[in-house]
């Protein structure tokens, strides 16, 4: 049996691959490396980046980017909070507005992590009143930074009169301080970088308007933390505010396609092999959707580096169904290096990821953040 094929000299060929089980995940640390120096060439400041860690989970990239200068990081989980807390990232955004149990865990972190100064989102009353009282019984401050709607329609007040007077309950709670305004506008990911610079001003043109308001009203400037990968072209423009891309790290085949004006590169694969032929026109590879995101369309899921041509027909668990021509080359146990369209759920569905260095394996990177709790 073969193990692959392609060009051996490409930049994702693995010269050892045959002592790789598969499905796999590989990261490739050098062009890690590229994509933060990246990140940082297209913005006045490192410390204006607040890289979201969703995408690769690991305290690895982290203590990458913490060695680039980079010291404040945002994330969705207390298991991710509390990774960047291990790292002893100075500056943490939990963009996330905790509720229940998850505001105890928060609580607890904050203690706990006293090296990282934690911060959170809130965006109704009830639930700020609600952090309120957990933080002051528990003997906590806890900065909140006011979610806003700003088209995305997932969370977030609107940007309007209500966001000021929350702004203003927040400086009136004990235990909560209001610190600042978040906007994220992922809803914005137009092609065309003019129609997206476009749509993003328009959408945070609110975000300005509550800001001056707030500073009329003696608050003074306050922190504002916007935008994704989509949009982080336009609000690293912006004087003072803080940009939260996350995909960069490893970049993806979705974002490779509708963003080409940003010149980050892919860093992560999966790595599948050819186990079954089930037909001369099909071939069947040990890439489920345990193994690589499975939310978008048969065709939007996997583009294979080596094998541009193959067509996804099938998807099942433990299964990838791809079609070929007839009289296609390849055989049982070949290797395809596939590159994710959307690679952050893809890096959650492995419990680590193998290096590469040199065209060989060279370590791994626990995926640590994938799990819904670490310690607390």
């Amino acid at each position: 049996m073969t193990n692959e094929k392609g060009n051996p000299d490409e930049w994702y060929t693995i010269s050892n691959v045959q002592e790789l089980d598969s499905p796999a995940l590989v990261v490739y640390p050098e062009r890690v490396k590229k994509n933060i120096g990246i990140l940082k060439g297209m913005i006045d400041s490192p410390d204006r980046l607040r890289p979201h860690v969703k995408t690769h989970k690991t305290m690895e990239a982290t203590s990458m980017m913490m060695e680039a200068g980079i010291y404040k990081f945002k994330c969705a989980t207390i298991a991710e909070a509390e990774m960047l807390g291990i790292c002893k990232a100075k500056d943490v955004l939990l963009a996330y507005q905790p509720i229940g149990p998850k505001l105890l865990r928060f609580t607890q972190l904050i203690k706990h992590y006293p090296d990282t100064q934690f911060s959170c989102l809130t965006d109704h009353p009830e639930a700020a009143g609600h952090i309120s009282e957990v933080a002051t019984s528990h003997g906590v401050n806890i900065p909140v930074f006011i979610d806003l709607n700003v088209g995305m329609g997932r969370t977030g007040i609107f940007p309007d009169n209500k966001a000021v007077q929350l702004y203003t309950l927040c400086n009136t709670l004990k235990g909560v301080r209001a610190i600042g305004l978040h906007a994220y506008d992922g809803h914005i990911n137009d092609p065309d970088p003019i129609a997206r610079s476009q749509a993003c001003n328009k959408s945070f043109k609110p975000v300005v308007q509550i800001s001056q308001v707030l500073k009329e009203k003696g608050y003074g400037q306050p922190r504002i933390v916007a935008g994704g990968s989509p949009t982080f072209p336009v609000h690293a423009r912006r004087e003072g505010v803080e940009c939260s891309p996350g995909t960069f790290i490893y970049w993806d085949k979705g974002y490779q396609d509708i963003l080409p004006d940003q010149p980050f590169l892919p860093a992560a694969l999966v790595i599948t092999r050819v186990i079954s032929l089930p037909d001369e026109g099909k071939i069947c590879l040990d890439l489920g959707h345990k193994s690589i995101a499975a939310e978008n369309p048969l065709h939007r899921r996997v583009h294979f580096l080596n094998a541009p041509g193959l067509k996804v027909v099938g998807h099942s668990e433990e299964h990838l169904v791809v079609e070929a021509k007839p009289g296609h080359p390849w055989k049982i146990g070949d290797v395809l290096y596939g590159l994710p369209v959307h690679i952050c759920p893809t890096c959650a569905l492995h419990a680590s990821a193998i290096t590469i260095k040199d065209g060989k394996t060279s370590g791994r990177w626990e995926t640590i953040a994938r799990n819904r709790k670490i310690k607390l």
